[in-house]
């Protein structure tokens, strides 16, 4: 068997935890200790978060879409395939090391993404972008963290309560999206969800996108009233 090679380190911001970029021939891992965050080989429900959540923005004009989390450009890949040329889609990527992996090492796995003129990056925190906007965003898709219950960074913890819910309600144009995924379920999250003002519709998705891998949580919330 082809042994991994641990290609770079790096520190996530506010936190003492250090992520690895390991490769394996063509696979490529991002791990927290013992826990693999990522997998270039496991897409499947990183890739519905985005289908799920563009299928309910079909027909918008211009639609305005942020992603938090860039990973390995899973759902950034899969909503570009989905949207328009008129789409603007924003990802937010705490960890810059993550940036340039992705045009470095992993440039393979992201091709032409990061260069698609409908894509701007900013190296920064999605819950800063998302509190200081007012009726922006048709979607926010949040792939950042292990979802509700996260491992990385406790500060995540704050998109996920009802303050951090309520905000992303206010960011969103009326009847937009909001998405998020998940490594697990979560019914606390889903009543918080209804509190804040949102409907929502609570869907699995597997890892290799059919009926292999690991079951993983998807919530795409539509925003109810203005």
């Amino acid at each position: 068997m082809i042994p991994w090679v641990l290609l770079d380190t790096a520190k996530i911001p506010g936190d003492r935890g250090d992520l690895r970029l390991k490769r394996r021939g063509a696979e490529f891992s991002i791990m927290l200790g013992s826990n693999e965050l990522m997998n270039s080989r496991l897409s499947g429900s990183e890739e519905a978060l985005a289908r799920l959540a563009c299928l309910k923005l079909r027909g918008r004009e211009r639609p305005q879409i942020l992603i938090g989390g860039l990973g390995m450009g899973f759902t950034l890949r899969a909503a570009l395939a989905e949207l328009g040329p008129d789409a603007q889609v924003t990802v937010a990527e705490l960890v810059p090391a993550v940036v340039a992996w992705a045009r470095g090492p992993m440039a393979e796995v992201f091709g032409d993404c990061l260069t698609d003129p409908r894509v701007r990056i900013v190296e920064g925190d999605v819950g800063n972008l998302i509190r200081s906007s007012r009726s922006i965003y048709d979607g926010i898709l949040l792939d950042v963290d292990n979802g509700p219950e996260g491992l990385t960074r406790r500060a995540n913890d704050s998109l996920y309560d009802l303050p951090g819910l309520s905000s992303a309600r206010t960011a969103l144009a009326p009847g937009g999206v909001f998405a998020v995924w998940s490594s697990a379920p979560n019914k606390a999250f889903t009543q918080r969800l209804r509190k804040a003002g949102f409907g929502v519709d609570e869907v699995n998705a597997r890892a290799h996108g059919t009926r292999r891998g690991a079951r993983h949580t998807i919530w795409i919330a539509a925003k109810q009233g203005g």
